[in-house]
């Protein structure tokens, strides 16, 4: 394969075995990622918006997804077997309703490292969308989980920002 071909990171070259990243040679620098989740609720949910928050038996839907999603970037290098274990010194989560009456949460994650946190933000983003989806299920499961995706990225060796429509 030539220099010029991308290869998977995460595959040792001389074994073709999976494999953690060396990141012994990289440059610190401050890194910063965003990702995000989109959840439809639907209708027979969403009426039971109350400002800006949805309150159910088992406490405040939006509030708990946010916790839910800190903890889990936190966590991550526990779910995703090849992930650095990082200390984030910075997570947050912000959820919104869209034009569209969908969920929107935002994640990002930053840290002084060697290697960047976009799977910390996406972590964080899709566990909030599941808290959302296990605290709303009581009053239906016509929800959808629409899509995670990573939103941006800085630091490291190259920037990512997503073409957002």
């Amino acid at each position: 394969m030539s220099e010029t071909e991308k290869s998977f990171s995460h595959i040792n070259p001389h074994t073709n075995q999976p494999a953690m990243v060396d990141v012994s040679d990289k440059q610190i620098t401050k890194r910063t990622a965003t990702a995000q989740s989109i959840v439809i609720l639907g209708e027979e949910i969403m009426q039971h918006l109350q400002g800006e928050d949805i309150q159910t038996k088992k406490g405040p839907v939006f509030q708990t997804a946010i916790i839910a999603g800190t903890m889990a970037a936190k966590k991550t290098s526990d779910l995703i077997p090849l992930c650095h274990p990082l200390a984030l010194e910075s997570c947050k989560l912000t959820i919104d309703i869209n034009h569209e009456q969908e969920v929107v949460i935002n994640c990002t994650a930053t840290i002084t490292s060697k290697t960047g946190v976009e799977m910390e933000a996406l972590t964080g983003a899709s566990v909030a969308a599941l808290t959302i989806y296990d605290m709303c299920k009581a009053f239906s499961h016509h929800i959808i989980i629409k899509e995670t995706r990573l939103i941006e990225k800085t630091g490291g060796k190259s920037d990512f920002f997503a073409k957002l429509s």
